[in-house]
Protein backbone atom coordinates (compact mmCIF):
# COMPACT_ATOMS: atom_id res chain seq x y z
CA UNK A 1 0.00 0.00 0.00
CA UNK A 2 3.25 2.47 0.85
CA UNK A 3 3.94 1.60 -2.85
CA UNK A 4 1.42 2.64 -4.34
CA UNK A 5 0.81 5.77 -2.53
CA UNK A 6 4.75 6.87 -3.44
CA UNK A 7 3.82 6.13 -7.18
CA UNK A 8 0.43 7.78 -6.72
CA UNK A 9 2.30 10.68 -5.16
CA UNK A 10 4.88 11.02 -7.70
CA UNK A 11 2.91 10.59 -10.36
CA UNK A 12 0.86 13.15 -9.30
CA UNK A 13 3.98 15.73 -8.37
CA UNK A 14 5.37 14.84 -12.09
CA UNK A 15 1.35 15.86 -13.48
CA UNK A 16 1.45 19.00 -11.18
CA UNK A 17 4.96 20.24 -12.80
CA UNK A 18 4.47 19.45 -16.19
CA UNK A 19 1.26 21.51 -15.98
CA UNK A 20 2.94 24.30 -14.37
CA UNK A 21 6.20 23.88 -16.99
CA UNK A 22 3.18 24.08 -19.75
CA UNK A 23 1.50 27.54 -18.71
CA UNK A 24 4.63 29.30 -18.06
CA UNK A 25 5.64 27.96 -22.12
CA UNK A 26 2.40 29.46 -23.04
CA UNK A 27 2.43 32.57 -21.17
CA UNK A 28 6.17 33.29 -22.29
CA UNK A 29 6.04 35.74 -25.17
CA UNK A 30 7.70 33.99 -28.52
CA UNK A 31 10.92 35.56 -30.22
CA UNK A 32 9.44 37.74 -32.13
CA UNK A 33 6.72 39.60 -29.48
CA UNK A 34 10.67 39.80 -27.38
CA UNK A 35 12.25 41.12 -30.38
CA UNK A 36 9.68 43.90 -30.64
CA UNK A 37 9.35 44.77 -26.74
CA UNK A 38 13.00 45.08 -26.42
CA UNK A 39 12.34 47.72 -29.47
CA UNK A 40 10.00 49.55 -27.92
CA UNK A 41 11.89 50.05 -24.79
CA UNK A 42 12.68 53.72 -23.37
CA UNK A 43 16.41 52.70 -23.67
CA UNK A 44 16.28 52.06 -27.34
CA UNK A 45 15.19 55.59 -28.25
CA UNK A 46 18.09 58.03 -27.86
CA UNK A 47 15.50 60.97 -27.76
CA UNK A 48 13.86 59.60 -24.80
CA UNK A 49 17.10 58.71 -23.05
CA UNK A 50 18.35 62.42 -23.26
CA UNK A 51 14.49 63.64 -21.87
CA UNK A 52 14.90 60.99 -19.18
CA UNK A 53 18.62 61.57 -17.95
CA UNK A 54 17.40 65.87 -18.05
CA UNK A 55 14.61 64.64 -15.72
CA UNK A 56 16.94 62.18 -13.69
CA UNK A 57 19.30 65.61 -13.59
CA UNK A 58 16.81 67.90 -12.19
CA UNK A 59 15.53 65.51 -10.03
CA UNK A 60 18.81 64.90 -7.97
CA UNK A 61 19.43 68.66 -8.00
CA UNK A 62 15.91 69.14 -6.15
CA UNK A 63 17.03 66.00 -3.91
CA UNK A 64 20.38 67.87 -3.31
CA UNK A 65 18.87 70.99 -2.49
CA UNK A 66 15.95 69.99 -0.36
CA UNK A 67 19.40 68.13 1.40
CA UNK A 68 20.98 71.23 1.59
CA UNK A 69 18.15 72.77 3.31
CA UNK A 70 16.49 72.70 7.23
CA UNK A 71 13.02 73.67 6.08
CA UNK A 72 10.86 70.93 6.18
CA UNK A 73 9.63 70.29 2.85
CA UNK A 74 7.23 67.12 3.58
CA UNK A 75 4.91 69.83 5.26
CA UNK A 76 3.97 71.47 1.64
CA UNK A 77 5.44 74.04 -0.12
CA UNK A 78 1.81 75.90 -0.85
CA UNK A 79 0.59 75.65 2.64
CA UNK A 80 0.90 79.13 4.85
CA UNK A 81 1.05 78.58 8.47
Amino acid sequence: MSAMRTVLFSTGLVAVLGLGYGMWSIITPGEERRRELIKNLPESNPGRMDEMRKRNVLLMQKLKEAAETDDNIARGLGRSR
